[in-house]
């Protein structure tokens, strides 16, 4: 910021009397044992040394699937493009956002995102029912919130960048998860899912979703920020 230049909003000095900017963290903290897709691998985080131990330094070991806690996916989960989550342009998840609240406590209907009138190249984050509790250190909710094919082509329609949601899947469980998703990525939309949409009210933000860089892989575990505009 230019010297002279009025202080932006939402930003605030921290203690050392430095800018920070106000920035809400909407991703999912992975943690041992936390609730996966049905038939993933379990998280296990592993402390192999530790200095309360005597040892020289503290290290951990993650195993996990790329699908855990708030991730992304790439074209490649669902479909024969050749688009790992290394390939993902940064345009599709740096800049604003809108979060729409769904009412809905069934689906994500396309009728319901019409009245919306999203628009071309938009960034889209679905806030549902499933951000009411926090649900990472629950069971697996079989009847949680889902994008309905109809809403999937509806997006596809409106051309949208990227869209995210507040469960672990965009589909639904033991019903339309795989038709979903083939909708969705086969136009090269990129997917985040397992948001914490919980403090986080409907309207424009700023955006940053950084999945980790792993080689031709289909899908990666992200770091979701969001700002107010």
């Amino acid at each position: 910021m230019h010297a002279g230049s009025p202080k932006s909003p939402g930003r605030t000095k921290n203690g050392l009397g430095l800018e920070t900017d106000d920035w809400m963290d909407i991703s999912v903290p992975i943690s041992d044992g936390m609730v996966t897709w049905p038939g993933d691998p379990p998280v296990r985080i592993l402390r192999l040394t530790d200095i309360e131990d005597g040892d020289d330094c503290t290290l951990s070991a993650l195993s996990m699937s790329v699908h855990t806690a708030t991730h992304m996916d790439a074209p490649s989960h669902f479909t024969s493009l050749r688009h790992g989550i290394d390939k993902m342009p940064l345009s599709a998840v740096v800049g604003n956002a809108r979060v729409i609240e769904i009412d809905d406590p069934v689906s994500i209907t396309a009728g319901e995102l019409r009245g919306h009138k999203i628009k071309k190249g938009e960034r889209i984050l679905l806030k549902t029912r499933n951000s009411r509790e926090r649900w990472d250190r629950k069971p697996f909710d079989e009847s949680y919130v889902f994008l309905s094919t109809e809403a999937a082509l509806y997006l596809v329609d409106r051309d949208v960048l990227t869209i995210g949601v507040d469960y672990l899947s965009i589909g639904g469980y033991g019903g339309n998860m795989a038709e979903v998703h083939k909708i969705i990525l086969s136009a090269k939309i990129w997917v985040i899912e397992g948001l914490d949409l919980s403090r986080t009210g409907p309207g424009l933000y700023e955006m940053v979703c950084l999945p980790i860089k792993i080689d031709n892989c289909d899908g990666a575990p992200a770091r979701a920020l969001l700002r107010p505009v």
